[in-house]
């Protein structure tokens, strides 16, 4: 494909992105390491609207990082607060929305999402996980005598609600901007069968 014929199908392609998601946001939800924040800025990049992480939200609102939160107030009131966080960004699309781990968990923040944006599943399997999160140290869910073993756990309650999402898309270890194309790519089929459904 000529290089004009690749850029005309791209802008083509994040136009109708952009027309089909009007003032709504695309909510990325999966695990810890899945690359929703790196993989989501790229995206809000292409299609040239804003990138918001929730937990980056969530950490000014409460002037104290996540873990700080976890320490001090235990995990029912970061939840609790973080379900207040989305359903206000929500009100702010479009954009895309990086939301943490157990966002989707809370029915109340799914059907916030449902009716305000497009949840997008980043799928991971376990090893990519793993790989990815002993790099860094602020996971607080992981912050036990068998990491592996928890996020095993976390993987088995997590995947079957994650799957309840608009869109499913595999992460992988490619570079940023193909899982960017695989993004985009499902969105567009994603959009195709609504039309197909539709009366």
């Amino acid at each position: 494909m000529m290089q004009t014929d690749k850029a005309r199908l791209e802008h083509d392609r994040l136009a109708r992105i952009s027309a089909e998601l009007g003032p709504r946001s695309i909510v990325l939800v999966g695990m810890m390491g899945a690359g929703k924040t790196t993989i989501g800025k790229r995206l809000a990049a292409r299609l040239g609207i804003r990138f918001v992480d929730a937990d980056g939200e969530i950490e000014r609102a409460a002037a104290q990082t996540i873990p700080e939160i976890f320490a001090e107030h235990g995990e029912a009131y970061f939840r609790d607060g973080e379900r207040r966080v989305i359903s206000r960004l929500l009100g702010e699309g479009p954009q895309v929305l990086a939301t943490g781990g157990g966002a989707f968990m809370n029915a109340d923040t799914r059907a916030a999402i449902s009716d305000l944006g497009i949840s997008v599943w980043l799928e991971a399997d376990a090893e990519l996980l793993l790989a990815r999160v002993r790099r860094r140290s602020n996971r607080p869910l992981l912050d036990t005598p068998d990491p592996e073993g928890t996020l095993r756990r976390l993987i088995a309650e997590r995947y079957p609600i994650y799957a309840l999402a608009d869109v499913t898309v595999q992460s992988r270890d490619v570079a940023h901007d193909i899982m960017c194309d695989d993004m985009i790519a499902a969105l567009i089929a994603h959009f195709d069968r609504q039309k197909e459904t539709k009366p």
